[in-house]
């Protein structure tokens, strides 16, 4: 049977993302796309969309993800204060702890990762 070379790579890409976010998931309890979600949103309160562009989920993807942050007391909604249609995300108080505890964890980077980050070191990477 004949191999699809760039199925096969985007394989192991799936595999090394699925083992880091099984360390994000055992080590602070949050999926891969839910730290991406309070990576992008930070300090900053930015609307839903801007989330969309900067974490390349769906709007319905991104839409269950920043619900869920939500139930969790992660993330808190606002209202335009011009326009009420426009939604504002920002992060609570444990929210913020918890991409901060993030930020300073060192993750073991999968080789298959590696190219994609500065360091040549697979130890670790923080």
């Amino acid at each position: 049977m004949e191999k699809i070379k760039c199925i096969c790579v985007m394989r192991e890409l799936y595999k090394a993302l699925s083992l880091l976010e099984n360390e994000l998931q055992t080590t602070h309890g949050v999926s891969l796309n839910e730290a991406m979600v309070m990576c992008a949103i930070g300090t900053d309160s930015i609307t839903a969309s801007t989330v969309t562009g900067q974490t390349g989920l769906s709007a319905s993807n991104a839409s269950k993800v920043i619900r869920a942050l939500e139930r969790r007391k992660l993330l808190l909604r606002k209202f335009g204060k011009d326009d009420k249609r426009l939604v504002f995300l920002s992060l609570t108080a444990s929210g913020k702890d918890k991409l901060d505890k993030l930020k300073c964890h060192q993750f073991d980077i999968p080789p298959t990762l590696l190219r994609f980050f500065d360091t040549g070191d697979s130890a670790i990477y923080q």
